[in-house]
Formats: C-alpha cells, sequence, structure tokens
C-alpha cells in the first residue's frame, strides 16, 4: 500500500525561548519529537515534520507547508503548553483533518518523581485548551492519549488517520453500476444526483456492449494467466469443463479494465441483469468482485452504489475492509451468518477457496464460476450506511467475528461468516431494524468504533453506535 503523508505538527511556547527556560527544555523535548516522527514512519506513514510552532504566523506558515505538501492528515503533539489563539485560527481554517497525540516522555508521576521533569512533560494542559476552541469552532478532530512505550496510542493515531485517509477519498470518487438497481428492493436505493450532491461520487454506467469490446480484446494469454492463478489459490469443489472457467476469468478481466479505464473506487453489479445482450457481459463476475475487493476496490451486490461507495471509501484506509449481508441469525449460539452469492474480499478469508461452476437460474447470464471461501475470525466493527427522512446515517457497533473449526463447518459451498454483536442476538436485530439499516453492511477488521466515529464525523454524517 502506498504510504500515507501526514503533517507532524510540534507545538511550544514563546515565553519559554524568551525566560530563557527553553535552553534546558529543548534538548530533550526535540529529540523526543524525532523520536515520535520515527514512531510515525513505522505506521508506513510518510511524516513531514516542522520546527517547534508558538506563534501564529508559524502556526500558519507550518499548515501551510503540509497543505502544499500533500498531506493527509495533521497530527498535532504538545511539547509544552501553547495558548490555543496562537494556533487556532490555522487549525480551523485548514480543511486537512486533525488528530492530536496526547504523549510525554516521563512514564511515572508520582510523588517520588523529580519535580524538575514538569518542564518537559506539562503538553497535557495546551491539548485540553486546544480541543476546547476546536469544538467551538466546530472542527471535527480526533485525539489519542498515552505513553509511547507503555501503550498503544502510535498505533490508535495510526488508526485515526487511516480513517480520515477512508474519508477524504469519498469525495471526487466514482464508483461502476452494472445493470442498475435490483427491481425492488428499496433500502439502499439512492438517486445519482444524491451520491453526487451528498458525498460528491459520481455513478458510471458501462454503454451498450463495452464488455463484449473488452472481451475482444483480452488474450488467451491473460485468459490462461488468470485461470492458472486461480487454480493454485482454490481447491475444485466439482468437476467443470475448463471452457467455463476460461469464460468466466474473459468476462471478469473484461470488468477490471473496465474499472481501471474508469478510473473507479468501488463498482456494483445487479445479477438479475447481466445479460450479453445488452451490456456484452456473459456471466455475473463473481469472482471479480472478490478479487477487487482484496486489490482496494469497493463493492456491493445488486446494485448497491451506496454501500459500494463506502466500501471502497473504507478500503483506502482499511485494507481490511468488505461488504457484508446478514443471512440467518444462530439463535442458540449467538451469532449471525454472514453470506453472499459469491461475493466477499478474499483477502480476509482462511484456507483455500472451493471453487466451483454455478447454475445460474436467475436471468439471461450463463453460469459462472464462483470460489467459496469463510471469513477469519477476529475483532471488528460493522457498520450501516442507511437513509433517514432528511439525509444519511451511519449505524456502527464493535463485533467479533468467530474463529470456526474447519472440521464442523458444513457451508463449503458458501460464502460464509459468523459474526456475534456485544450483546445478544435478538436485540441486535432489533436494533438494526428500528434505526432503519439497509440489509446491505460494510464489516472492517481491526478498526475501532472511535475510528469509525472520526471518519463520519469528517464526512458530515451522524451516527449512532449499538
Amino acid at each position: 500500500m502506498e504510504k500515507i503523508k501526514i503533517g507532524f505538527l510540534p507545538f511550544y511556547i514563546k515565553l519559554y525561548d524568551d525566560c530563557g527556560s527553553g535552553a534546558k527544555a529543548r534538548p530533550r523535548l526535540e529529540p523526543f519529537y524525532a523520536r515520535l516522527t520515527a514512531e510515525l514512519e513505522a505506521q508506513n506513514f510518510e511524516v513531514v515534520t516542522s520546527p517547534f510552532c508558538r506563534i501564529k504566523e508559524e502556526f500558519k506558515a507550518a499548515v501551510k507547508m503540509f497543505e502544499d505538501a500533500g498531506c493527509t492528515a495533521v497530527v498535532t503533539w504538545h511539547a509544552a503548553y501553547s495558548p490555543s489563539l496562537e494556533s487556532i485560527d490555522a487549525l480551523a481554517g485548514t480543511d486537512l483533518p486533525l488528530i492530536i497525540l496526547d504523549t510525554t516522555e516521563t512514564f511515572s508521576f508520582d510523588p517520588k518523581q523529580e519535580p524538575s521533569e514538569i518542564s518537559y512533560c506539562h503538553g497535557i494542559h495546551g491539548v485540553m485548551d486546544m480541543c476546547s476552541m476546536l469544538r467551538r469552532y466546530g472542527k471535527p478532530f480526533a485525539i489519542a492519549a498515552g505513553h509511547l512505550d507503555n501503550s498503544d496510542v502510535i498505533a490508535r493515531v495510526a488508526g485515526y488517520v487511516r480513517a480520515a485517509v477512508a474519508a477524504k477519498s469519498l469525495k471526487g470518487s466514482r464508483t461502476g453500476s452494472i445493470g442498475g438497481s435490483f427491481d425492488g428492493m428499496g433500502d439502499f436505493i439512492t438517486a445519482d444526483e444524491d451520491m453526487l450532491r451528498r458525498f460528491g461520487v459520481t455513478v458510471v454506467y458501462p454503454e451498450d456492449g463495452v464488455f463484449a469490446d473488452y472481451r475482444a480484446k483480452i488474450t488467451d494469454e491473460e485468459v490462461a494467466a488468470e485461470v492458472a492463478e486461480d487454480e493454485a489459490n482454490t481447491y475444485v469443489v466439482e468437476p467443470f469443463e475448463k471452457s467455463v472457467h476460461e469464460r468466466s476469468a474473459r468476462n471478469c478481466l473484461a470488468v477490471r479494465k473496465w474499472i481501471k479505464d474508469q478510473n473507479l473506487s468501488a463498482f456494483t453489479a445487479n445479477f438479475r441483469e447481466i445479460n450479453p445482450d445488452k451490456s456484452g457481459l456473459e456471466i455475473m463476475p463473481f469472482m471479480e468482485a472478490c478479487k477487487a475487493l482484496a486489490r482496494g476496490t469497493g463493492y456491493a451486490g445488486e446494485g448497491d452504489v451506496l454501500t459500494a461507495s463506502l466500501v471502497g471509501a473504507l478500503l483506502h484506509g482499511f485494507k481490511d475492509s468488505t461488504f457484508v449481508e446478514i443471512f440467518c441469525p444462530d439463535w442458540k449460539g449467538n451469532t449471525l451468518l454472514l453470506s453472499h452469492m459469491g461475493e466477499y474480499n478474499e483477502a480476509l478469508t482462511v484456507g483455500k477457496r472451493g471453487l466451483k461452476e454455478m447454475p445460474f437460474i436467475y436471468g439471461g447470464a450463463k453460469n459462472p464460476m464462483v470460489a467459496y471461501a469463510r471469513y477469519r475470525g477476529g475483532q471488528a466493527v460493522f457498520m450501516n450506511l442507511y437513509h433517514t427522512k432528511d439525509d444519511f446515517k451511519l449505524l456502527i457497533s464493535d463485533v467479533d467475528m468467530v474463529e470456526v473449526n474447519p472440521d464442523e463447518d458444513n457451508f463449503t459451498t458458501r460464502v460464509r461468516g459468523w459474526m456475534r454483536p456485544h450483546m445478544p442476538v435478538a436485540q441486535f436485530l432489533e436494533e438494526l431494524s428500528f434505526h432503519g439499516a439497509t440489509h446491505h453492511s460494510a464489516l472492517v477488521y481491526g478498526a475501532t468504533v472511535r475510528e469509525i466515529e472520526y471518519f463520519a464525523e469528517l464526512i458530515g454524517l451522524e451516527y449512532d453506535v449499538i
């Protein structure tokens, strides 16, 4: 993944330099700033640094430098108290998201500590002064506090940066729609004009026959390479004709080339409308949806541009994201089966995928190849973007994906994963439908609820946590 560029802004106070105390403190604080920079770089960030900032002109110049350098976000750190009115105009005036790193070098500050350590560790009240003003100015921010060596504070900062990347990527993105929306499915339907107005997302449709043109230009060598890659990463569930696999590979490659040529961040396909006489696509591109998600391209089923765009944005910051759909409740085990016809992020599964030909009875398309797999276990955040009467809202919930014993898995011919909410399944389902959640959702492994809240705040979405 390409490195994310961030600006790292150190706060200080001119008074200390004027009165001479800075001459003692800076030799400790500036090397610590360098160490913090190295820790951020270890998170795969490209870090743009600045001299310690003390007055309005210095803060303004640093923020402009970050903007000109193309930074995605600004991470702040208070080396000492810094009066908020010196920095607030620069911070509130930039479009760059803000993440506050609230940390100090010294771990213990009990009564046995040397009082002189105060000089190196009192930035916390500068943080409070600044954050109070940011709230007054209506500037969203995230904050992570903790000791550098004895907490996960850097990892939490990194998570907020990735949330900022995801939020920033939504505006100006492009989502492809193959076949439009599933006729009669109302919950996720969103007008193209609303996608552009509210989220800055342009919906793109393929021209008639475009996939036939792409298919004709794909070489047999490209198809053979795609088939060979599939064979190396799957096992055969049921025997099938190789020509079926080759046909699927050729059509999936056609979709891939369309995604690239149209510069799409996400796409969706309505399996009911896949028809070689319309777009020229012969099969439902199940396997390409799985591979696209693993590559970082968003996807949702049935023509759902809303959820596809959400997943596409999330993948820019959180590579372990996917489209999911709740299928069946396990009342006994207090879990929910996540499944779909054949679409999932294949990078988030365990073991080899099971390859087979699907008898396609849902429309005019030919039989596709599918590769079934099971989602891995782990902590995740479940989210759902849905319409309200006047706008949109995000539902967020901390969940666990269950680790399944493969010897007890009878679902080898299905996409599957078992999700356990942090409440009884019955209550969770009640909450989802009470709020108005759609039946299409997103799942992000390894994220936190607060990171997703920050994502929502940056794109101006109200949210509820359940």
